[in-house]
């Protein structure tokens, strides 16, 4: 299954992709949490649409990447 791809804990790009899912829940509690002007809004927007594009292309190249221990197969 290509879901069992994700867990790559000896791959950079997986440890990424968890600092953006860090990121995510911070972007999310700051919008719900605290009242922000016009710019603020669009300023955590424009962060929010860019976090979740880079964290959906580096869950698909790890998905489409094989990892080390099992290239032999």
């Amino acid at each position: 299954m290509k879901l069992l791809r994700l867990y790559q804990p000896r791959n950079p790009l997986f440890w990424f992709m968890l600092a953006l899912n860090v990121l995510s829940c911070a972007l999310a509690w700051i919008v719900q949490n605290r009242a922000l002007n016009t710019l603020g809004m669009l300023l955590v927007g424009g962060f929010a649409l860019a976090n979740a594009l880079l964290g959906m292309w580096l869950m698909w190249r790890l998905m489409n990447t094989v990892p080390p221990e099992n290239q032999d197969r």
